[in-house]
């Protein structure tokens, strides 16, 4: 029956007797194929191979199944060794030549990432790659700050100043000021210098009458402020590094305390910089509890330092019994006894603001004196005043001159190196 598969109308039958043929054909000529490179194997070939063969026949003595498979996997040109001559292994040449089927697949493609622009790396240093990034950022927060602030205070004023469809050319902030500033130099109000304050000093040590100096900063203003002249929400954030000064604020007492003391001292140290948190302060504090500055004895905040550095200081210690109260004053008094000051005891450690009236009454237990250093933050503003005023002594606020000194920082000057000139001073 004719078909479209079967176009010549023969039976199944037929069919099945012509395909038996085609496979019986094919392998007579696989197998003369086979035969065919059998041949070409040379004597010394077939020794070797009988004798793998043999050896495999025979594990411990038990006869094993003869392995004739790898002959039909393995086709005629992988019957070499790795060198290109006969006689190579012919099961590891075949595992060699099977397909691998991890090299057929193709390679796995990579998942994508999100593209990160400063990649966090692993470890130890993911801290440390935090902080720089922190620091990068705070640097151009300030950057950007400090340009802004530097316009609105200078430029912008004086844009503020300028008519409408006018120009001031060729003409800086600066300019300006400096052309003005006449107009009020008639104002300005001197300070005590270094000689004045070493003057005073040495005049009350040698007369045996009290005298205190204690010096206003930042932390002295910002207590001064908190609640009067700011809030106390903005000083906390002014102020955060206070709590090392001896304030935790709000501290309205400590405020107080701290005002009467600064009516009380001698000769006050205030801050030459114009910034908000310092002059900024000091003038709105001042008149707030009533203080005219113009009656006040004024040195710069800074007179601590310029005292050493000028040779005052050494020649203030120069044969006078030396009292010192402080945190470091222990520190400080070895440092100053190999320098052949006569430190007759030290007091620490100062507990903040608070320890205050325990400080004022641990003195009276140490020997007489006539100078006392106070190094103690703001509570030194306190405790000078009060040992001058009860104890009749000469009492200097040091500050952070103490740490550098201890420190290696700053040098004290020794007696011989200090000129004094034709009239002491």
């Amino acid at each position: 029956m004719a078909s479209r598969e079967n176009s010549a109308g023969r039976s199944r039958k037929a069919h099945r007797r012509q395909g038996m043929g085609k496979a019986a054909a094919t392998v007579r000529r696989s197998a003369g194929r086979r035969k065919a490179s059998r041949v070409v194997r040379n004597a010394p070939a077939k020794g070797a191979l009988h004798r793998r063969r043999g050896s495999r026949r025979r594990l411990n003595g038990r006869r094993v199944a003869r392995p004739v498979v790898w002959r039909r996997a393995l086709p005629a040109a992988s019957r070499t060794d790795g060198a290109g001559s006969p006689g190579g292994n012919p099961v590891e040449a075949a595992a060699a030549a099977a397909p691998d089927p991890s090299a057929s697949a193709p390679p796995p493609l990579p998942t994508p990432e999100p593209p990160v622009l400063n990649p966090v790396p692993e470890g130890g240093f993911e801290a440390a790659w935090f902080a720089a990034e922190a620091e990068r950022v705070r640097a151009a927060a300030y950057e950007e700050g400090y340009r802004e602030g530097f316009f609105e205070g200078g430029e912008a004023k004086l844009g503020r100043l300028i008519p409408r469809h006018t120009l001031l050319p060729e003409v800086r902030v600066e300019d300006v000021i400096a052309a003005g500033f006449p107009a009020v130099a008639g104002r300005l109000y001197p300070l005590l210098t270094p000689v004045g304050v070493f003057a005073a000093a040495d005049e009350a040590l040698r007369a045996g009458r009290p005298l205190s100096v204690v010096r206003l900063g930042d932390g002295e203003l910002i207590t001064l402020a908190h609640g009067t002249v700011i809030g106390a929400e903005e000083a906390l954030r002014w102020g955060a590094f206070l709590p090392y000064a001896g304030v935790q604020l709000p501290d309205p007492a400590a405020r107080e305390a701290l005002a009467a003391a600064v009516q009380a001292a001698d000769i006050i140290g205030v801050p030459e910089s114009r910034h908000p948190s310092y002059q900024g302060l000091l003038f709105p504090v001042l008149h707030h509890y009533g203080i005219d500055y113009r009656t006040l004895q004024l040195t710069t905040s800074t007179i601590n330092y310029e005292l050493n550095t000028g040779g005052y200081l050494t020649r203030l210690l120069h044969g006078r019994r030396v009292l010192l109260i402080g945190n470091q004053a222990e520190a400080l008094a070895g440092f100053l006894g190999q320098r052949s000051v006569n430190v007759v005891g030290w007091l620490a450690p100062v507990q903040g603001v608070a320890d205050v009236p325990t400080v004022a009454m641990r003195v009276r237990e140490f020997p007489d004196f006539d100078l006392a250093l106070v190094a103690a933050g703001v509570a030194a503003v306190m405790i000078c005043p009060q040992l001058s005023r009860e104890l009749g002594k000469v009492a200097l606020d040091m500050g952070h001159l103490a740490d550098k000194l201890i420190k290696g920082e700053a040098a004290l000057p020794q007696l011989g190196e200090v000129h004094t000139g034709a009239n002491g001073n």
